[in-house]
């Protein structure tokens, strides 16, 4: 039996984590998971049921037991009151009146994963002399009892059921605020996290319907998702101003899904299923990661297997024939040891968009993802998770349609189209977890392959049709060695990490009948070939150290060293076949980086509830050499390096209730990596921008049921210096692309106690350019959603409307021969869900 004690301060430790926690088979309702359980007073003791003088609680210990834990609670003199109990979440919460932690150098104790079942253990001070125990279990609400000792108060938990008068007791809504995230690689509140960092809880994300890159971008202040219509060609995304516009770099944002990275446009845009958390930390992440990101990080969490059986669907029908089902079943194998958990969905639709020439849709959809996972805990210490996902679409093709046209939904094309992507991944994850340190192994593998085609012109002439053919296929290897959960002061993190890809291009630009006698080269195929092989190799470390019990400093360094080899050739051939030419032969062409990349924060907490924090980061992307190059002068480019400095203050109000959050920044970058792109060729060129910004975010739950958001992202990103490739025309001054210089997000939404359920949300845009010379430009708009419905016991009904009054939007947009040509925005779309759980 391990004993755990602690006196001191844990700036890193969770708090409370009240607002996560698993939707399972437990005949709760859906929205409303929560049940109060009350403890009789007849079980304490007359002499304890008042007591008048505060009482100071000294010191405390939590000590496994064979059927979970105790919590010993111990007074420097007198007997504490009965505390009352209440369930929030997966916290089981227990009030003490007339008490103080007079602890001997701290005002809080905070204790994670102190044994199997219990994600936390916190224990702070309330207003009016209370001390509140929060109890937090990994899928539902321990059962607590207490009995009273000589000089102390000790709290019996036991795990694995809910207390006996749980269905009896009436539902109650979460009114508070407190939310665990893993964004710095161990388990903390996010109000502790010195970082601006958006979270999108499993409640928040099944409330919005969120399945999609596109709505975690629309609920997250300065993130940015411009999707390909209903299609997933290219969908291109800003964060914080550092954008996928260069989609021939790795990507300046990383995104994780169950901490296997995804890479490259085409290849990111997935339904997003069975969901349990979603963190958006913006800024440089490249001391706790494995894999580098100038921009931020987007870490998407699905639902782990579970040790009691569960199902969980979902149906919806909409507007444009729109069908999608989901569906997840967990359980055990070999109860608490070996679980099991399945997952996915299919969808399908109508397009958009209507080629009036061929009298057919043109980005009609249909397909979907799977996951398996399996899960072994052959003890305590040993965690091992075997994940594997797929996703299949059959899609048309981008629905460009030029500018000024009497319909954005119409357009006459020779041509319709297509895109399939078909995309797998498997990763094993091995973590130890002992009293002195954590180890966490990560090996993944994910291939994906796309091939398209689509009108390049975009007009009824038989002029250019672009046919990309792409595949990829990336190893990866991360190994971390961190401090304990429950270290002191000092919290520390090394770790290594090995990447390996190949990229496979097989492009064809296919030149028409039409094509016009004065076009360099007559009807037939130009078609590129080349192989981009990529390697990287990193090692990265970050210490934090509470220096008092309100200050912590933390310094991080990553070293980091790229190689990208690229072979390509591109020849055309007319089309009767007696022209053959060669146009590019190139061979090795190598791009090679290094780089140290620091980390310099400093928080310091004013109060229990507020925190403020500052950093100094150095970001990083690595230089490249172009997959699709048109020269070999042009083949290669630099790497794109940014000095970061922010600053911050989290804070959270009446108990709770109200989280106010705000961040600015400051990003100056060098050798920003851009595209000039003229008649369907790329130069990827480096110059200086400047970004500064900042984020405001606020989550208010001011009477039971009754819960506001909003989000409010400026940016303004611009060129310092720089021209353009082709047309030699200067860029300072000019704003980058796809770069919105303002988001915001407000949401209102009610759940009664009867069951009724009403979302009403608003998600704005300032205006964004869609090229460097800024001639393409989409104007400030915004949406409005809304969402009513019916929860029951183990279902919910819900009807929506998206994007309610119709408003006209581009997300892309390009200039080509035959004009500008612009992607168009989901127009309304009006649905019914119906959510299940057994």
């Amino acid at each position: 039996m391990r004993v755990c004690q602690w006196s001191s301060s844990v700036r890193w430790g969770l708090r409370l984590a009240l607002c996560s926690g698993l939707m399972g088979a437990s005949g709760l309702p859906i929205g409303a998971k929560e049940a109060v359980k009350e403890h009789p007073e007849g079980l304490w003791k007359a002499e304890f049921a008042q007591i008048e003088a505060v009482v100071q609680i000294t010191d405390i210990q939590v000590t496994p037991t064979a059927n979970g834990l105790e919590v010993i609670l111990t007074t420097a003199e007198g007997d504490l009151a009965a505390p009352s109990f209440s369930a929030v979440g997966n916290a089981q919460i227990a009030e003490i009146p007339n008490a103080v932690l007079a602890l001997p150098d701290s005002d809080e104790f905070q204790l994670a994963n102190p044994t199997e079942g219990i994600a936390l253990v916190a224990v702070s001070s309330l207003p009016d002399n209370r001390v509140q125990v929060a109890i937090t279990g990994v899928d539902v609400p321990p059962v607590t009892d207490f009995r009273a000792e000589a000089g102390s108060l000790v709290l019996g938990v036991a795990l694995g059921a809910i207390a006996p008068d749980a269905s009896s007791a009436e539902p109650v809504v979460d009114d508070t605020l407190r939310v665990v995230v893993t964004a710095e690689r161990t388990p903390e509140d996010v109000q502790a996290v010195p970082l601006s960092i958006t979270v999108l809880t499993e409640q928040q994300l099944e409330d919005a319907d969120v399945t999609s890159l596109d709505g975690i971008a629309d609920r997250t202040p300065n993130f940015t998702f411009f999707s390909s219509g209903a299609n997933r060609t290219a969908p291109f995304y800003s964060l914080r101003g550092v954008t996928n516009f260069n989609a021939f770099s790795r990507d300046g944002v990383g995104f994780f899904v169950d901490d296997v990275p995804y890479d490259f446009a085409g290849f990111i845009d997935q339904d997003l299923t069975d969901l349990e958390r979603v963190e958006v930390l913006r800024g440089p992440q490249n001391t706790l990661y494995g894999r580098s990101s100038l921009g931020g990080v987007v870490n998407i969490i699905t639902r782990r297997p579970t040790n009691e059986f569960e199902v969980n669907t979902a149906l919806s029908f909409g507007s444009y024939e729109a069908f999608d089902a989901q569906a997840s079943v967990s359980g055990p194998i070999i109860e608490d040891e070996l679980f099991y958990r399945l997952s996915g969905n299919y969808g399908r639709q109508d397009g958009f968009v209507t080629n009036t020439l061929l009298d057919t849709d043109i980005d009609d959809s249909s397909g979907g993802t799977g996951r398996a996972q399996l899960l072994w805990t052959p003890s305590d210490e040993w965690e091992i998770l075997f994940n594997a996902s797929f996703g299949d679409y059959r899609e048309g093709a981008e629905p460009f349609v030029l500018l000024g046209s009497s319909d954005p939904f119409e357009t006459e094309l020779d041509f319709n189209g297509f895109n399939d992507l078909v995309t797998n991944a498997q990763s094993l994850r091995v973590a130890y977890r002992a009293p002195s340190i954590r180890v966490t192994s990560i090996t993944a593998h994910r291939f994906s392959c796309q091939e398209a085609a689509f009108d390049q012109d975009a007009t009824a002439a038989d002029l250019e049709i672009n046919a990309p053919d792409f595949a990829s296929r990336v190893f990866t290897q991360e190994l971390r060695v961190q401090s304990p959960e429950a270290s002191d002061r000092l919290q520390w993190i090394v770790g290594g990490y090995f990447e390996t890809s190949t990229f496979e291009n097989d492009r064809a630009f296919i030149n028409g009948l039409d094509t016009p006698a004065t076009s360099p080269l007559p009807a037939g195929e130009n078609r590129g070939d080349g192989d981009t092989d990529s390697r990287t190799l990193a090692a990265f470390g970050q210490v934090s150290y509470g220096v008092t019990e309100a200050l912590t400093l933390t310094t991080g360094l990553r070293y980091e060293n790229t190689r990208t080899t690229t072979d390509f050739e591109r020849i055309f051939t007319s089309r009767d076949g007696t022209l053959v030419l060669p146009l590019l032969d190139l061979n090795d062409i190598e791009a090679d980086g290094s780089e140290l990349l620091p980390r310099f924060a400093i928080d310091y907490r004013l109060s229990p509830n507020v925190l403020l924090y500052g950093s100094i980061t150095r970001g990083y992307r690595p230089p490249g050499a172009s997959f699709d190059p048109i020269s070999e002068d042009t083949a290669v480019f630099e790497a794109e390096t940014s000095w970061n400095y922010e600053v911050g203050l989290k804070s959270s109000w009446l108990e709770d209730r109200l989280s106010v959050n705000v961040a600015a920044f400051y990003n100056d970058v060098s050798n920003f990596q851009f595209p000039s792109i003229q008649d369907g060729n790329v130069v990827i060129g480096n110059a200086d921008t400047r970004i500064i910004g900042g984020e405001l975010e606020l989550i208010a739950r001011p009477v039971s049921g009754l819960e506001l958001i909003a989000g409010l992202g400026i940016l303004n990103a611009e060129f310092r210096n720089g021209t353009d490739a082709f047309t030699g025309l200067p860029l300072e001054g000019n704003r980058t692309p796809f770069t919105p210089n303002l988001t915001y997000n407000v949401a209102a939404q009610y759940r009664s106690e009867n069951g009724l359920f009403g979302r009403l949300e608003v998600i704005g845009f300032g205006n964004t350019f869609f090229d460097e010379l800024n001639t393409i430009e989409q104007e400030a708009f915004a949406l409005v959603n809304l969402r009513l419905g019916y929860e029951a016991d183990n279902y919910g009904i819900y009807l929506f409307a998206n994007n309610l009054f119709d408003t006209e939007y581009i997300t892309q947009a390009f200039e080509l021969t035959s004009g500008t040509a612009a992607i168009f925005g989901a127009p309304r779309t009006l649905g019914l869900q119906v959510r299940a759980r057994f």
